[in-house]
């Protein structure tokens, strides 16, 4: 198969007519490989626009679902990441390749696993996959520029804006089936938030997805 011209096809095909058309994110999706996030027999379906099982009841989220949720946090240089859901470790190389660094938190002790091996094997250092449950957040850590949130929520838990420092970014996907949103969140001060619907979707829930309640 022919990688570079998949990646190629995916990019003009899918996420540039899904109103990407940001180049840093464009040049993010270029750069890091995506088919090595997906296991070898599924390579030939990495840069289709679905989701694709990697384990555990979780999904490696579709590529333009992907470049969308990139391009609303508007990831610059310098700033400090919080992934909720390592999954394949994808999402986080793409964030690393954006940001200073990323911790990306996963429940699922198997793809803790699998999500370190991916990004070690692709070279990306500044990711750390820590096992634990993201809804949590990482309050050690916190301040955070930006969190994504990589699987869908009923809603998003106050404790996580609370870690946002101000002007941080958070994006997550919100809801239930039939019909989720993809959701920005900013930080215009302390207890201070801007909720921006940006897309309708439809994604794998996280296993953890019992949250509280917020209001703005």
């Amino acid at each position: 198969m022919d990688f570079e011209q998949a990646r190629f096809n995916m990019i003009e095909q899918q996420i540039r007519p899904w109103d990407v058309l940001d180049q840093d994110v464009l040049d993010a999706l270029r750069i890091v490989k995506r088919e090595a996030f997906v296991a070898p027999e599924r390579q030939a379906l990495a840069f289709s626009d679905i989701e694709l099982p990697i384990g555990g009841g979780q999904s490696m989220l579709a590529p333009k679902i992907e470049a969308r949720a990139l391009q609303a946090l508007a990831v610059r240089p310098g700033d400090n990441i919080l992934e909720i859901g390592a999954g394949s470790g994808h999402m986080a190389a793409l964030l690393a390749s954006r940001g200073a660094w990323v911790r990306s938190i996963e429940i699922d002790p198997q793809l803790v696993s699998l999500a370190a091996k991916n990004l070690d094997r692709s070279g990306v250092d500044n990711v750390i996959v820590e096992e634990g449950d993201g809804l949590a957040g990482w309050a050690s850590a916190a301040p955070y520029d930006v969190i994504m949130v990589s699987g869908a929520v009923l809603e998003i838990p106050q404790v996580l804006l609370d870690q946002l420092r101000p002007d941080g970014r958070l994006f997550a996907f919100v809801g239930s089936a039939p019909v989720q949103q993809g959701v920005l969140v900013q930080c215009r001060g302390e207890g201070q938030f801007e909720r921006y619907g940006v897309f309708e979707t439809l994604v794998t829930p996280l296993r953890s997805a019992q949250v509280e309640s917020f209001s703005f």
